[in-house]
């Protein structure tokens, strides 16, 4: 190894660690921090004239803020001040217009008083003269019309001249050839107040009507109410007192003298039918009757015993006595033939007993067959007599 080797060697890992000390690396950190203080100076310096710029329009704003409450205070101080001055100017005409009345009425019975007068006079004038107490004079047709029948009669062309004349009242003309600007805005002003006066008295008279529509359904209510007691009280229905008719009027009995307490709907019902609801009541009383009998009767008829026994087994006797037969021969040790046909056992009777006993059987067969055919006929007619009803 050589001494080249052996100084270059321990030279390479220190310029490894001192590569931070290059002069040009040291150059480029310093210009991106110098450029980064000044883009952030920049931004600062930005931010600063935007919240300067945004304090001034808060500030705008604020004061245009308050010089509107001012404004808004004196606009509701002219109208609370106009308010007073239509209250004052309606209670002065409603007291003029109430002057005026009790003038009128004053002049009314003052000129009645004269015609009063002078008719007065008149008749002592005719009387004194003698001669006849009456005029005859002609009718004028328009007197006789009233009010509503002359409006109807109007034609088309009349209630147009009405309509324009009534609009001529109403509308005035605003004449403004000549004005300067300001006088322009006072006519402009004068406009919008009458505006918000006319919309003011539109929302009061609106109010107003709820209010009274209110009190009227109030009122009505109450009314119902009144009549339901009193309905009630005179032992009538509830709703009979608030219909659109009155109520039927209670008539006295004709034999007894006292009101008649039934309805309308039973009185109605004695007239319409009352034939029918006493055949019906007859009808269901002879069914109740009949359906009793029809339930009373025995349940089941035994018929006389023809035939096997109940209980018989395969190789059983035909009746108990040869069963007993057959138990004492077998006791007695007897072989009996059973093949053999056994007659059935008499008892001791003889022929004309059985025969009665036979007549008699088919006699009370004969009855049970005609009871149930009577039963049968007797259904069938129910069931006719309920299909016509």
């Amino acid at each position: 190894m050589s001494d080249e080797e052996e100084v270059t060697q321990p030279e390479t890992p220190k310029a490894k660690e001192g590569g931070d000390g290059d002069p040009e690396f040291v150059k480029r950190q310093e210009a991106k921090s110098s450029a980064l203080d000044e883009q952030l100076k920049e931004y600062i310096i930005e931010w600063r004239k935007q919240r300067v710029k945004e304090e001034e329009d808060l500030k705008r704003l604020k004061e245009k803020q308050a010089k509107r409450k001012v404004m808004r205070a004196e606009e509701e101080k002219r109208m609370a001040e106009r308010k007073k001055q239509e209250e004052e100017r309606r209670q002065r005409e409603a007291e003029e217009k109430k002057q005026r009345e009790v003038e009128e009425k004053r002049r009314r019975l003052e000129e009645a008083e004269k015609k009063r007068q002078v008719m007065m006079a008149a008749l002592k004038d005719q009387n004194k003269s003698k001669g006849p107490n009456f005029t005859i004079t002609k009718k004028d047709t328009g007197e006789a019309l009233s009010s509503a029948q002359l409006e109807r009669n109007k034609t088309k062309e009349q209630i147009e001249e009405e309509k324009r004349i009534s609009l001529s009242f109403r509308i005035k003309p605003l004449n403004i050839e000549g004005f300067s600007i300001q006088k322009l805005q006072s006519r402009a002003r004068e406009l919008w107040d009458s505006i918000v006066k006319l919309e003011t008295e539109k929302y009061d008279l609106e109010e107003r009507q709820k209010r009274q529509d209110y009190d009227l359904k109030e009122l009505k209510e109450r009314q119902k109410q009144q009549l339901r007691h009193k309905a009630l009280k005179k032992g009538l229905d509830p709703e009979a007192l608030t219909g659109k008719y009155p109520p039927k009027i209670q008539v006295a009995s004709k034999y007894e003298r006292r009101v008649d307490t039934r309805s309308y709907d039973d009185k109605k019902k004695l007239f319409e039918g009352g034939y029918e609801e006493a055949n019906k009541d007859i009808n269901e009383k002879n069914w109740a009757q009949k359906i009793g009998q029809f339930e009373k009767r025995p349940k089941c008829k035994l018929p006389k015993w023809f035939g096997e026994r109940p209980g018989k087994k395969k190789d059983d006797p035909e009746t108990p006595e040869e069963e007993e037969v057959k138990k004492a021969d077998e006791d007695l040790d007897i072989d009996i033939d059973l093949d053999v046909d056994l007659d059935e056992p008499h008892f001791g009777l003889d022929e004309e007993a059985e025969d009665e006993e036979e007549g008699e059987e088919e006699e009370e067969d004969e009855e049970e067959e005609e009871e149930e055919e009577e039963e049968e006929e007797e259904e069938e007619e129910e069931e006719e007599e309920e299909e016509e009803e």
